[in-house]
């Protein structure tokens, strides 16, 4: 049994190759499906993809690995040697140890940053109801979820941090010399978009607008900001409307094209637009960037403004490595004694096989004496009485058995196991 992970994210791959491997939340069980039938020997898999990384993270046998590569790149749409070329493949302990890293936000753009947990979360969930979360990936994202949990109650890792939303708030305030007279324009309705509006709605723009595809979704979103509603479909003909279009949606195409772009500066008068791309893959066509009075930023551009503060923050990192470190032993030791090689697993399945042949052997026996009316006191008093006998026959035998240093590192043993001291049982409840 072995743990690894198989992944891309913004520190290995440009973001157009991120965006051809991009799952939205609803996408993860069909492709675990699709991904465990096409391998002989089905892994424990999970699937993470968020706007910086996708990662497949798996149990099982290692051989697998290359398979996945293949299979990753064809879903891609792109040869194995370009996945290979900006992939990383992590395993056992360097793959608990990424886990524990990405769920404490020590791997994201924007560091210490807390919603890279939640998606994680969403992505185990989904693992798990496609039945291809087992016991090992179970244990290995627990304790992601504890770690990362002790890392931002004893650490400062979230503090000074600045979210890819605050930071294009702060590129609009650059551009625009008052966001009071500013009208501002978000395209898609989820927990992105959601933060977006809440930074900009505090610096109360002339006004706001919510397009997205779901008119109740975004008229739910809108009601809370004070924010007009409108379709998508409206978009290209209303885009001159505003200052700043902030898009962030699951779309698989752009949305918001050149020639879209390029009318609305004309009926503008080429009075300059402030554009954010949250998205992965791109809502907003690549060849708007190129455009005079465009400011285009994308999800990469941002990441230069968020490093912000990250120089503060360098002692929380280093003791929330501390944190990971101890964590990545403990699980590594809770794999050890699951490792079949080592016998552990297997004495440990014997003995409970042995001891349930004892009880099934001491019940039946009682059930026979109480069918003949003996008394249940004295079958009780059989039962245990047969049960203690059983189960220390060989401990005694082996007391009496070798020579002076075996018998002694027996009684050692045996005082260890059985003498040793132990809370006093319970009262029953009554």
């Amino acid at each position: 049994m072995s743990v690894w992970t198989l992944g891309i994210n913004h520190q290995t791959a440009p973001l157009d190759l991120r965006g051809r491997f991009a799952f939205a939340l609803d996408q993860i069980q069909p492709t675990l499906h699709q991904l465990r039938d096409r391998l002989p020997r089905q892994p424990e898999a999970t699937l993470l993809s968020t706007c910086n990384r996708t990662e497949l993270y798996g149990a099982g046998d290692p051989s697998v690995l290359e398979p996945t590569l293949e299979w990753l790149a064809q879903t891609g749409g792109v040869s194995t040697q370009v996945l290979r070329d900006h992939a990383y493949v992590l395993r056992d302990d360097q793959s608990a140890r990424h886990a524990f890293r990405v769920a404490s936000g020590l791997d994201s753009m924007v560091l210490g940053e807390a919603q890279i947990l939640g998606q994680m979360k969403d992505a185990v969930r989904a693992a798990d109801e496609a039945g291809a979360l087992g016991t090992t990936l179970h244990q290995l994202f627990q304790r992601s979820f504890a770690v990362a949990k002790q890392v931002r109650s004893s650490t400062e890792i979230g503090a000074h941090s600045i979210s890819m939303t605050a930071a294009a708030v702060r590129l609009a305030s650059q551009l625009f010399e008052d966001l009071r007279e500013i009208r501002v324009l978000f395209v898609g309705a989820g927990d992105m978009i959601e933060l977006a509006a809440t930074h900009f709605a505090a610096r109360t723009p002339k006004g706001m607008a919510i397009a997205n595809r779901t008119m109740e979704r975004g008229e739910k979103l809108a009601s809370r900001f004070g924010a007009q509603v409108m379709r998508l479909a409206d978009v290209p003909e209303r885009l001159h409307e505003f200052d700043a279009v902030v898009s962030c949606t699951a779309s698989t195409l752009p949305i918001i094209g050149l020639g879209a772009v390029e009318r609305a500066i004309k009926r503008r008068k080429h009075r300059p637009m402030f554009m954010v791309d949250l998205a992965v893959p791109r809502d907003i066509e690549a060849e708007v960037k190129d455009l005079s009075d465009i400011y285009l930023y994308t999800v990469d551009d941002l990441a230069q403004v968020v490093q912000t503060g990250k120089d503060n923050r360098q002692a929380a990192v280093a003791q929330a490595e501390a944190i990971i470190d101890a964590g990545v032993l403990s699980f590594m030791h809770w794999m050890e004694r699951r490792d079949p090689a080592n016998g552990v697993v297997p004495l440990i399945q014997q003995i409970n096989a042995q001891a349930d042949a004892w009880r099934a052997h001491e019940l039946a026996r009682a059930r026979k004496l109480l069918a003949r009316g003996e008394p249940v006191d004295a079958v009780l008093d059989a039962l245990s009485k047969g049960l203690t006998q059983k189960m220390l026959h060989g401990t005694l035998a082996e007391l009496h058995a070798g020579d002076a240093a075996a018998r002694a590192a027996t009684a050692e043993t045996v005082t260890r196991l059985f003498l040793r001291e132990t809370a006093p049982p319970r009262e029953p409840r009554n």
